[in-house]
């Protein structure tokens, strides 16, 4: 079954870029990934509200901020997902490969 919310939140070009800069450093703040990204800081807790309400990342309080991590689980959840669809696809597309080379195969004779 396809979680919309999972993937809608990992449509965004952005919110991808951060789960990559959170696992990369094993988590960050707000700030600190507003700083390595072309977003301001209320941009960026905004994307990670998101991400937290789907579950993808959760928040744990450090000095006046919050620290972020990627859950592993909810993300290997969402990869699966992503693969299920992509080999679904790729099923679909070698049909209509199949299709259009019989009615080429047709024409040609």
């Amino acid at each position: 079954m396809i979680d919309d919310g999972l993937w809608s939140a990992v449509g965004d070009p952005t919110r991808r870029r951060m789960l990559d800069l959170l696992l990369a450093n094993g988590g960050g703040t707000a700030t600190g990934l507003s700083d390595q990204l072309p977003v301001t800081r209320q941009a960026v807790a905004k994307h990670l509200a998101v991400l937290e309400r789907v579950g993808l990342v959760h928040a744990k309080p450090s000095g006046r901020e919050r620290r972020y991590t990627v859950d592993e689980s909810q993300l290997a959840r969402a990869i699966a997902q992503l693969t299920s669809v992509s080999d679904a696809w790729d099923r679909r597309l070698q049909r209509i490969k199949r299709i259009a080379e019989t009615i080429q195969r047709s024409t040609d004779t």
